[in-house]
């Protein structure tokens, strides 16, 4: 697995939204402001729900992964940097960085 995406996704959509580009889809979504990606959301996460019901593996991950890219924009249009929820997990899962253990209850 390549968590670096997450890394490379948030710096493309960080530099979509302080420098905007003409024809960009994520620029798109920052000037349309909350209702635009609010609604997207909510299409896409309907997506999701109905891939894992009726769908492949593969319709399911792709599914998944336009949710968090638009979760990811939604965050940023909110000035949420999705490292900030990355450390939320580490803390509430015990772990200091990507691909460590838990921390065992003493």
């Amino acid at each position: 697995m390549n968590a670096g995406i997450i890394i490379e996704l948030n710096e493309i959509i960080r530099q979509r939204k302080e420098n905007p580009s003409e024809g960009s889809y994520t620029c798109k979504l920052f000037e349309g402001g909350d209702n635009r990606i609010i609604k997207k959301l909510g299409e896409e996460n309907a997506e999701l729900i109905k891939a894992l019901l009726t769908e492949t593996e593969d319709k399911i991950a792709g599914e998944a992964a336009d949710c968090l890219y638009h979760i990811m924009v939604a965050l940023r249009h909110k000035n949420v940097d999705f490292g900030q929820v990355l450390r939320i997990l580490e803390e509430r899962h015990g772990l200091k960085s990507y691909g460590q253990k838990p921390a065992r209850d003493r």
